[in-house]
């Protein structure tokens, strides 16, 4: 009689992207996998994220590629406005971000979500609505207790639950300890399309203040972002959003252009996002059985466009860094592996910053003369 081995059983915190990227893998090497996500389902919605290289190629290999370049974007137009709403120079995105066109792609978080999603739901255990309350690791497991009610050992857990990872505080203390504020706070929602925008940004600023309109297509909603500078964090605002929408109202306080008919929208959204401009930069990303990936491990902020990309590039090879390999070793090379990316990718955050939230009279003119230049004005 042939006997079998039994399939390690690994547990993931978190089903947006790092997730059920990373579920993907361990399943294609072997693993039996259990995903658990506080949200009642696949969080669809959101603003557009990029993917680019060499993500392109993990979820090329996943099988999503096509499905991904459906639901590509293509955004048209960036337009950049001065004070008054007039314009300093209207180009193609690329010119600005450095992106390739026909292969870096932006797609809605939803799109990109939903394809992670149907590439691994059929091979792997999804718990919805429910999340880790502990774990204990004085075992020859990973004991884990769930919110929900119930526990469940595990052989390895992993925490791909945002940048505000429950797991890592679990595991490495508050998120004081590895957050590093960059020095501005924003707040994303959805409004009425009022300008009648299509495949494009347009985007205000003022010296430390910035107002975005995002139409990714020819929809009758657009993303906005309200963007400010701040000294110091926001934790008096922490979890009250009354307060935040008081904080984004004070901080534009006599701007001109639409900003007014933004913050009204604002009052009214009930989608708005509201967090700091931030990293989470770790000494390391693992503890015993359990280890940390995406956001979580090793947010670069969105002033990179990269956040997404690290993610999906993270979970191919922690997946692949285990395979064959026991768990001490496998997440040794998954760092060793991916350390300098990440470190290289984080350290561009002024890149962007400098572009799209100067915070000076001064460095917003050298923008605005470097964006005319590129336009050949």
């Amino acid at each position: 009689m042939t006997r079998t081995t039994p399939r390690p059983e690994v547990l993931v915190s978190g089903a947006s992207i790092a997730g059920p990227a990373l579920a993907y893998w361990l399943n294609r090497h072997g693993y039996a996998v259990t995903v658990v996500e506080k949200a009642p389902t696949v969080r669809s919605g959101g603003y557009p994220v990029d993917v680019r290289p060499p993500a392109l190629d993990v979820v090329e290999k996943m099988g999503i590629l096509p499905r991904l370049r459906d639901a590509h974007i293509d955004l048209r137009r960036l337009t950049f406005l001065h004070a008054d709403g007039a314009e300093i120079a209207s180009l193609h995105p690329h010119t600005v971000t450095g992106g390739a066109p026909g292969r870096d792609l932006e797609i809605r978080r939803g799109d990109l979500t939903d394809a992670l999603y149907a590439a691994v739901r059929d091979d792997v255990e999804f718990l919805f609505d429910d999340s880790i309350d502990t774990l204990d690791q004085s075992g020859h497991g990973v004991d884990v207790t769930f919110r929900g009610g119930g526990s469940r050992t595990f052989d390895l857990v992993f925490g791909a639950d945002g940048m505000h990872s429950r797991t890592r505080e679990m595991l490495f203390g508050p998120e004081e300890r590895f957050h590093r504020y960059l020095g501005h706070c924003f707040a994303v929602f959805t409004m009425p399309n009022t300008l009648r925008l299509s495949h494009e940004t347009v985007l205000w600023n003022t010296p430390g203040r910035a107002a975005a309109l995002y139409a990714v297509g020819d929809d009758d909603e657009v993303h906005a972002f309200l963007t400010f500078a701040r000294p110091e964090p926001p934790r008096q605002a922490a979890g009250d959003p009354h307060a935040r929408r008081a904080l984004v109202a004070e901080a534009f306080t006599g701007a001109g252009w639409k900003v007014p008919d933004i913050l009204a929208a604002l009052h009214d959204a009930d989608d708005v996002f509201f967090d700091a401009v931030g990293q989470i930069r770790m000494p390391r990303w693992s503890h015993g059985r359990v280890a940390l990936l995406g956001d979580a491990a090793h947010a670069p902020s969105f002033l990179t466009g990269q956040g997404t990309s690290l993610a999906l590039t993270g979970a191919y090879h922690l997946a692949r860094s285990l395979a064959g390999r026991g768990h001490a070793e496998g997440f040794a090379a998954y760092e060793h592996g991916t350390r300098d990316l990440v470190t290289r990718t984080q350290d561009r955050v002024g890149e962007g910053a400098g572009t799209l939230f100067p915070a000076t009279r001064q460095a917003l003119e050298r923008r605005n003369e470097r964006l005319r230049g590129l336009a050949g004005r």
